[in-house]
């Protein structure tokens, strides 16, 4: 599911019109990333967390050339799913 199926989905569900259903999920998701960008984890219960990693620099290698190159520290986006969501999916 992509961002325009998931509004498409709210919109019917909740019987919204579209613009109104992209304004709901455009603000979650950029109440969300605003979160991220200013450090704090972010938590849905029965889905997961997400939180910012960082992660240290490093020596790597050009696959393409094999020069080796440094790799400067960077921060990452991370999401841990929670534990009903992995129930769910590892039905088998």
């Amino acid at each position: 599911m992509n961002k325009s199926e998931l509004i498409e989905a709210l919109a019917k569900e909740k019987d919204l019109p579209l613009r109104k259903a992209e304004e709901v999920v455009s603000t979650v998701f950029g109440e969300m990333e605003k979160a991220l960008v200013g450090g704090e984890r972010v938590e849905i219960r029965g889905l997961g967390s997400f939180k910012v990693k960082n992660y240290d620099g490093y020596k790597g290698r050009n696959p393409k050339t094999g020069e080796i190159i440094n790799v400067g520290r960077k921060k990452l986006p991370f999401f841990k799913v929670g534990k009903e969501l992995k129930e769910r999916v590892d039905i088998l």
